[in-house]
């Protein structure tokens, strides 16, 4: 009895402990504490790298799950966490979550209440990536384009703001960021002929500061880039997160294709023109929206390859001398290095193998070297005969994160191999429908069966170190660490660590459902978590019909992972 008495007694102080330990990050305006993952990206550069090595090439092999969550829903599960003192906070599409850490108890669930057709007329799929924390604050959008602010201890909605009405195409799937005090979004819906912006917002009170629009007006630089009023259709979106450089003050956020896709439409059967700000990488001011500089990947894009990819911030060496760059895997299937504080292009290269839109990037003007096939396809409104483009619309890298490892100066990326065939066509705007001008009715799969690769990338060749084959592309996030691991997800449900040094696949676990989430790792009372978002769903599983998927059940959870033991 005095045992049983004793076991209880020491139950009761480890939980009230726990609770003590928990209580600080339910304050309102408390900085994140050192091990946490307070951010998309694991930091405003976006490196997706962790300086955590608990858990390494050694003791991964030990590595076992701690807690599951079910996230009460079937959506596709492409959140990446937020842990801040020991609470972890995940947005769904239908839902924002609490929960304590450690265990994966929820601590408080809020509803997003969607109308009921938007999932028939809203853009873009039913997913959410994530939140940003501030101020006592948690940030998000929804997919009937609302921004939120919730109370980080109670779950309770502070503010709600509507960014652009869904009826017109819109949605919000992004996470917000905070940089220099201003909450910040972008917009989906660049297949609607819609009009891509960033917004900021005061975090405080929800009060609207400014509106950048990314398809430039007549009366603005690059107006002259836009025939008529195709501006105002034009697509451009920004629908993933930005990176913030704190020193210069300066966001960097990437913008999406033109719109419709067929260039020959938007510029009304014109010359080509470069639409600016499409398929760019923009540098703002985050106080007041201002474009500082931008760098056009593909001007006047035909084929849907966006810029919106991960801005990675980086300092990495070239030619010789120290310089503060951005990385960028384009879906166009070039790995650019960017200057930070101008955009001069310092380096751009392939980093998959079949490319035919273009020879090469010239690094004196920052263009393209288009191909034949590309200049003649830009002049078509309308085609015979359709053509096979490499890499597909899906790109050569998906919108999924990279992870950028400072100490082996690699990137880890999933990449894709494959083609589409493509074909322009004459369509007419039908407000709030999908509007791209082009018939892409055909895959072009590798005859081989491998329809992608995780890399390790050097940036300045574009050339893989080491390269993992998939038949079934993996289609989630990467995160690296200075365990020396790299881990992603498979969509078949696998989470998997390889070895950084040699690609070698070291663990894996089967979550249930596929993996086309954001992974992310924190450090709590000394013991290093993993983290990762299990629910199939996404761009690859709509549009592939890849009949291998058909058995992958639905269903979105929560997993974390820790070493047994503590070893």
């Amino acid at each position: 009895m005095a045992t049983r008495r004793s076991a209880s007694l020491r139950r009761l102080c480890i939980a009230v402990a726990a609770a003590a330990a928990l209580a600080p990050a339910l304050v309102p305006g408390l900085a994140a504490a050192a091990g946490d993952a307070g951010t998309y990206g694991l930091g405003h550069d976006l490196q997706q790298h962790s300086p955590l090595k608990q858990v390494n090439r050694a003791t991964v092999k030990h590595l076992v799950p701690v807690w599951n969550l079910s996230l009460s829903n079937n959506y596709p599960q492409e959140t990446q966490p937020l842990v801040i003192g020991g609470v972890m906070y995940a947005t769904t599409t239908d839902a924002t979550v609490a929960l304590d850490a450690r265990s994966g108890r929820q601590l408080w669930r809020t509803p997003v209440n969607l109308p009921q057709d938007v999932f028939a007329e809203g853009c873009c799929g039913s997913h959410n990536r994530g939140a940003a924390a501030y101020d006592g604050k948690l940030f998000r959008g929804t997919l009937d384009a609302f921004v939120v602010a919730l109370d980080l201890k109670t779950g309770k909605e502070l503010w709600r703001q509507q960014a652009a009405n869904y009826k017109d195409g819109y949605s919000m799937t992004g996470a917000p960021m905070v940089a220099g005090g201003v909450l910040i979004t972008g917009i989906a819906g660049g297949e609607y002929g819609t009009r891509g912006f960033l917004d900021g917002w005061e975090p405080a009170t929800g009060k609207h500061l400014w509106r950048r629009y990314t398809t430039a007006a007549p009366d603005e630089p690059g107006g002259d880039t836009w025939v008529g009023d195709n501006y105002l259709r034009g697509g451009g979106a920004t629908w993933l997160t930005g990176s913030y450089d704190p020193d210069l003050d300066l966001v960097f956020w990437g913008v999406g294709n033109g719109g419709p896709w067929n260039p020959a439409l938007r510029n009304s059967g014109a010359q080509p023109h470069d639409n600016l700000y499409i398929c760019s990488a923009i540098a703002i001011r985050p106080k007041t929206g201002e474009i500082a500089w931008h760098y056009q990947f593909s001007p006047n894009d035909p084929f849907d390859y966006d810029g919106t990819n991960e801005l990675v911030l980086a300092d990495l060496k070239v030619g010789g001398q120290m310089r503060k760059v951005i990385l960028q895997a384009n879906r166009n299937g070039f790995f650019y290095v960017l200057d930070r504080a101008t955009g001069k292009p310092l380096a751009a290269n392939p980093f998959i193998d079949r490319i035919n839109w273009a020879k090469g990037i010239d690094l004196a003007s920052g263009r393209p070297i288009d191909t034949e096939l590309t200049t003649r396809i830009k002049q078509a409104p309308e085609m015979a005969q359709p053509e096979q483009i490499f890499p597909a619309s899906f790109g050569g890298k998906n919108w999924s994160p990279m992870s950028y490892d400072p100490r082996e100066r690699l990137a880890y990326a999933n990449t894709l191999n494959w083609g589409y065939v493509y074909r322009t066509e004459k369509q007419e705007q039908s407000k709030g429908q999908w509007f791209i001008a082009v018939d892409f009715s055909g895959w072009v799969w590798p005859a081989d069966g491998k329809r992608g690769f995780l890399k390790a990338i050097d940036p300045l060749t574009g050339k893989a170190r080491w390269q993992v084959e998939s038949d079934i592309p993996y289609m989630g996030g990467v995160l690296s660490t200075d365990g020396g691991l790299v881990f992603t997800g498979a969509q078949t449900g696998e989470f998997m660590a390889f070895d950084s040094h040699t690609g070698k696949k070291l663990w894996q676990f089967q979550t249930g459902s596929g993996i086309v989430g954001i992974p992310t790792t924190w450090e709590l009372n000394g013991r290093q978590y993993i983290t990762v978002a299990s629910g199939i769903g996404g761009a690859y599983s709509l549009f592939a019909a890849d009949p291998r998927l058909n058995n992958v059940p639905t269903g979105g959870s929560l997993w974390t992972f820790a070493l047994i033991d503590g070893k």
